[in-house]
């Protein structure tokens, strides 16, 4: 899958396990949170990255905590009208303190990822055909004014009012 940052598409350095694949000794993976629970111990003993994916769940903000000690989390968009990923980022970034790579994995929109980068994505895996074809074409997707203050780590304050906020790109 493309992987998108505010720098463009990038080369993914990690690969993501489905559950019943056997975890290489090299190299960087993602693996589901579920096994990550089961798995820890030997996932913990690799020397190689291992990241974890976070899918919209009851019990997933009870392992919020835990994800954010990893280099990477990716947190799955399921579909359109589930937002849940919107506050895992939140969650991750300010009660957490999680300062690793948060990724958007799933149905990643073009009108979206703005919204993300305010909640502290800062790479996407990106699926989305019109989403791909709009990245592709050169479109930066964003807000230009911001009425108040979020977790990108490019927003400046804007004019008189405190709250007035523009991100740079």
């Amino acid at each position: 899958m493309p992987l998108w940052t505010f720098c463009g598409f990038v080369d993914d350095p990690f690969t993501t396990l489905a559950d019943q694949d056997s975890v290489p000794e090299s190299g960087a993976v993602i693996v589901s949170l579920a096994r990550w629970i089961r798995e820890k111990d030997a996932l913990q003993a690799r020397s190689a990255p291992t990241g974890v994916l976070v899918t919209a769940a009851k019990d997933a903000p009870a392992h919020l905590e835990e994800a954010a000690t990893r280099p990477l989390v990716a947190l799955a968009f399921a579909k359109f009208a589930d937002g849940r990923a919107f506050s895992y980022a939140r969650l991750l970034k300010t009660r957490h303190g999680f300062k690793g790579e948060l990724r958007a994995v799933g149905e990643v929109l073009f009108d979206e990822i703005g919204f993300m980068r305010r909640c502290g994505f800062n790479s996407f895996d990106v699926t989305n055909g019109p989403t791909l074809k709009a990245l592709s074409a050169g479109r930066r997707p964003g807000l230009a004014l911001l009425y108040q203050p979020g977790l990108a780590p490019n927003e400046t304050r804007a004019g008189p009012r405190p709250w007035l906020r523009t991100l740079k790109t």
